[in-house]
């Protein structure tokens, strides 16, 4: 009987992380450029038991003859480590300048490109959230004042506020290249390590993301006046998180009908009357 208590309190606990994932998406359902985390119940290795029994009066346990009947037993379940669905949101128009977003065309399939941003130590991120801004000196910066990287991995600054980002990632001022945006190629963005405000690094010890540009393979489209929106669906995040709360429910109801059980086990069975 105490198996069940652990079957049942490992099924509320996944179904307690699954909901906070999902509450976390429905909660950046609005954030442009938001990847919408995505999981998997998996049950522990099942343990699998030979029932014994005793033959002759002897001592001596050995398997049952032919055929045998072997036991499953499963431990409960566990949440699988969470990783962002890095699908193409869809492009909301906002007029502004600086909101730039990037539309993959001609990509491998589970690919995908990003902007190159600077971190305050000088490290490289990566992000798909093209809500930008100038700021003071006129440098193209996210809204955490990460500064957007050139194919140079140089900062880009404008001296207008009237410039044209074209499709391949290149901005003019009148008739003026400024810059050229850096937009970065993953050939398999779950090996990003996702650091939260929707920056992503490679993992430790791994290069680099290599320059899309130079990829031949491979087309996309900046589109000015554009961001991308999250890739969260919020209707089946909803229908997702009744069913975990409604799962939390079941396994819950079992744990107190297995502590019914143990109250009576305790307290009337082998009670003289």
């Amino acid at each position: 009987m105490l198996r069940g208590f652990y079957t049942a309190t490992a099924g509320m606990i996944s179904q307690q992380r699954r909901m906070e994932m999902l509450s976390n998406n429905m909660a950046n359902a609005n954030t442009a450029g938001y990847k919408a985390d995505q999981g998997s119940l998996r049950a522990f290795p099942e343990m699998l038991l030979q029932r014994m029994e005793q033959q002759n009066q002897t001592n001596q346990l050995h398997p049952l003859s032919p055929p045998n009947d072997p036991i499953r037993l499963s431990t409960g379940v566990y949440l699988q480590e969470t990783q962002p669905s890095h699908t193409q949101g869809d492009l909301r128009p906002t007029g502004i300048d600086t909101d730039l977003a990037i539309l993959n065309q001609n990509m491998p399939e589970g690919s995908s490109v990003y902007f190159t941003v600077e971190q305050q130590d000088g490290t490289p991120r990566y992000t798909r959230n093209g809500n930008f801004t100038l700021d003071q000196q006129g440098y193209l910066t996210t809204g955490n004042g990460h500064y957007v990287l050139d194919e140079n991995n140089n900062r880009i600054q404008i001296a207008s506020r009237s410039f044209e980002v074209q499709p391949d990632g290149t901005i003019l001022e009148g008739n003026i290249t400024t810059a050229r945006l850096n937009i970065a190629f993953a050939e398999n963005p779950n090996d990003l390590i996702r650091e939260g405000n929707g920056l992503y690094r490679p993992a430790d010890n791994a290069a680099a993301l290599t320059p899309a540009a130079a990829n031949p393979n491979i087309s996309y489209r900046i589109s000015q006046g554009h961001i991308e929106r999250s890739n969260v669906d919020t209707a089946k995040t909803m229908s997702e998180m009744t069913s975990a709360f409604r799962a939390f429910e079941a396994n819950q109801k079992i744990i107190q009908a297995y502590d019914t059980s143990m109250q009576k086990a305790a307290n009337e069975i082998g009670r003289i009357n």
